[in-house]
């Protein structure tokens, strides 16, 4: 190698490390070389469909999205001795989204440019065709439609005429080499790359918390994808903390209050600490278990374990303790023998407990356990019949306390009218109060 081939090589590699970080550009050590990723700009709203030749794709063949980031493409290359005077880069180009035809054409213009720049560095060329004028001189635009192999990259590479058929692989050039194994391979991968450049174009923008409006980071804030609000962490941490220390898991909404995007488990995890989210995470499952008509709680105080019903049966074995319950009385599984109180006898006793004196009460309830929870129930009822009304939207008593007669269900956030209990619009539910649709009541 000459001397001035050796530090014409050395200048452009020293120039590619200097401008392109670390993640996008890595020098060898061995040879003069390296690789580069060229990450290319979208236009807005750019659209991708994946077309694949395997008739089990099922799935695939319906797959849209869109995208703001697309995977990079990489250009491999090792620096012969003779370059730049006299031979070309050796190189390879690959890319997960692009066609093995589309990835030769790209290959067959890097070495047009070469022969037009022949004895003097070329890889800046290159690389500002490739970043620059890719989706142009490829014709790509939105919507666009990838097309992948049925066998992937290792059938294309091993056997390519199997691949692409006898006349038409040799036109391929064995630089380009669409490096996916299959469509549901490429799926993820677009979906995955593109969530994680979103996530880092929004951490290093500015956006204004809508609670505290001060302007953070965004790698200080938390974005609800459904809605598109932005609010600080510190703020939202501490909502979202009141919430669950409330019991209010599903309650873990955008705060608008025009708005009903909920929050992620993963957001919730990411803002609150171990131990709230622990509450966070028991009181959500301990709900979803509650709406299951055939799951029952293992009776032991120190267990409390949910248990699955055997459709038809009375019996319940915890999973953790072992304990064998009645599932109507939750005593130690008594067989056929019917419940120590039955339904019958609990209403004769019910009855009799509402005849007794307080001395005659208090036995009653130290003699039948059972007795306690129905006279407790019937208590809590009555107090609700007589100081709450049901939520027309899921039927959860609601208590009004001062204010207006426009309410909000604490259960499911739905505004209704304390005095005629109509459903109210979500945009506009004063509405509902003001003439000529003044409520009246019925």
């Amino acid at each position: 190698m000459s001397t001035e081939d050796k530090e014409a090589q050395e200048d452009e590699l020293l120039a590619l490390v200097s401008i392109y970080p670390e993640e996008e550009f890595k020098r060898k050590d061995a040879v003069p070389g390296g690789e580069i990723q060229l990450f290319l700009d979208l236009p807005s709203d750019f659209v991708i469909s994946i077309k694949s030749d395997s008739a089990t794709n099922s799935f695939i063949d319906n797959f849209e999205n869109t995208v703001s980031f697309l995977p990079p493409i990489v250009l491999n290359f090792e620096l012969p001795p003779g370059y730049p005077s006299t031979t070309a880069p050796n190189f390879t180009l690959s890319c997960k989204w692009l066609s093995p035809k589309q990835l030769t054409r790209l290959c067959q213009h890097l070495d047009d440019l070469w022969e037009e720049n022949r004895g003097s560095v070329v890889l800046f060329p290159w690389i500002q065709f490739l970043k620059e004028e890719t989706l142009d001189y490829l014709n790509i635009t939105s919507p666009y439609e990838i097309e992948v192999p049925s066998n992937g990259l290792q059938s294309w590479t091993q056997s390519p005429e199997k691949t692409f058929g006898a006349g038409e692989w040799p036109s391929l050039d064995k630089r380009a080499i669409q490096d996916v194994q299959s469509a549901s391979a490429l799926v993820r991968c677009i979906l995955d790359f593109n969530e994680a450049q979103e996530q880092k174009a929004f951490d290093v923008r500015q956006f204004l918390c809508n609670i505290c409006f001060m302007e953070k980071l965004g790698s200080d804030c938390t974005h609800f994808k459904d809605c598109e609000h932005v609010y600080c962490n510190i703020c939202l941490k501490d909502y979202f903390e009141i919430q669950i220390t409330q019991g209010k898991v599903h309650a873990l909404i955008c705060p608008d209050p025009e708005c009903k995007s909920i929050a992620t488990p993963a957001q919730v995890k990411n803002l609150v600490g171990e131990q709230i989210f622990s509450r966070y995470d028991r009181l959500l499952l301990q709900s979803s278990l509650d709406l299951m008509v055939d799951v029952v709680y293992c009776p032991r105080p120190s267990c409390r374990t949910p248990v699955m019903q055997e459709p038809g049966g009375t019996m319940a074995i915890c999973s953790v303790c072992k304990y064998a319950f009645c599932i109507y009385c939750r005593k130690g599984f008594h067989g056929l023998a019917p419940c120590r109180v039955n339904a019958e006898k609990l209403v004769e006793l019910t009855k009799e407990y509402l005849a007794a004196d307080d001395k005659g009460k208090k036995e009653l309830l130290k003699r039948f356990g059972q007795l306690k929870k129905v006279v407790e129930e019937m208590k809590s009822n009555e107090w609700v019949k007589g100081n709450s009304k049901p939520c027309p939207s899921c039927k959860v008593p609601i208590e009004k306390i001062d204010g207006c007669n426009k309410m909000t269900c604490s259960g499911c956030n739905q505004y209704f009218c304390w005095i005629c209990l109509k459903i109210l619009p979500q945009d506009d539910p004063y509405k509902h109060f003001n003439p000529p649709q003044r409520c009246r009541t019925r």
